[in-house]
């Protein structure tokens, strides 16, 4: 049996921004939509996954559609059910956020602790098609973002769009430097920052080689350097760490950055 995309709902209209997403990407990848509601006190449960359900079969009417009401922590069922899902998506910001949170206290749990992708879908309406027909991937390196270069490839290919992986680097101060020849003293192990990008992405698998891919080397922060390319994507994939020795992802300063400002979909991904 394929396993389902999972979409967390609490009645706000950012959760049903998400059901659209979420329906959406379900259809590109021939994959069941899932609709999970982690009810609290007395709200009503079934109008919440009524209006979820009507608003996914309006998005994309030929889904095949479940749904599930848990009485638990919202961000525990998630990540439950996330180790048997396709991926885990999000509205930026639920009926509980606090005004000055950019996203929602589930959203940041769930990112943080699942085992499989997790979309915290952002931006306005222009970002959340594929209007830009572009899928931006963060590159550290092949050992820290190579699952993440996957899924961008995979996306980028169920979009027919292409490819924008992007890499930053800081050099020390007042070196004169270039992305293919940098001129301060390496190490022996320390590869100039463009070969980083080729080398990385020549490991992606050959079901993806077809995929237009844009290489950007860019120096600088690499929090600015994605938020800027970003703006013109329709979706935004960085990669996460496991902690070593304990459960769960290690979401950096880069992956708060792009979760709490990114202006168009955001995908986690972790690291295998």
């Amino acid at each position: 049996m394929t396993i389902p995309l999972v979409v967390g709902v609490d009645g706000s209209e950012a959760g049903l921004e998400a059901v659209d997403w979420g329906a959406s990407e379900a259809v590109r990848h021939g994959v069941p939509l899932h609709l999970l509601h982690a009810a609290a006190g007395d709200r009503d449960a079934a109008g919440v996954l009524g209006a979820a359900s009507a608003r996914a079969r309006k998005s994309a009417p030929v889904v095949r559609l479940s749904s599930e009401v848990v009485h638990e922590d919202a961000a525990c069922a998630l990540v439950d059910l996330g180790r048997d899902a396709f991926a885990l998506v999000l509205g930026f910001r639920g009926l509980g956020g606090l005004a000055g949170m950019l996203l929602g206290s589930v959203g940041l749990a769930v990112a943080a602790r699942a085992d499989c992708p997790v979309v915290v879908v952002r931006g306005a309406q222009e970002h959340r098609g594929d209007r830009f027909g572009c899928v931006v991937v963060g590159v550290e390196d092949e050992h820290g973002s190579g699952t993440a270069v996957e899924f961008a490839c995979r996306e980028a290919q169920v979009r027919h769009c292409r490819l924008v992986a992007v890499h930053a680097w800081s050099a020390p101060p007042g070196a004169c430097t270039t992305p293919q020849a940098p001129s301060w003293p390496l190490e022996a192990h320390v590869r100039p920052p463009a070969q980083v990008l080729d080398d990385t992405l020549r490991g992606v698998p050959g079901r993806y080689r077809d995929t237009p891919v844009c290489r950007q080397v860019v120096e600088g922060p690499a929090r600015r350097a994605l938020l800027d390319a970003a703006t013109g994507a329709d979706l935004l994939v960085v990669g996460a760490p496991r902690r070593l020795g304990h459960p769960g992802l290690q979401l950096g300063l880069i992956n708060h950055a792009v979760l709490h400002h990114a202006p168009c979909p955001v995908a986690v991904v972790p690291q295998r």
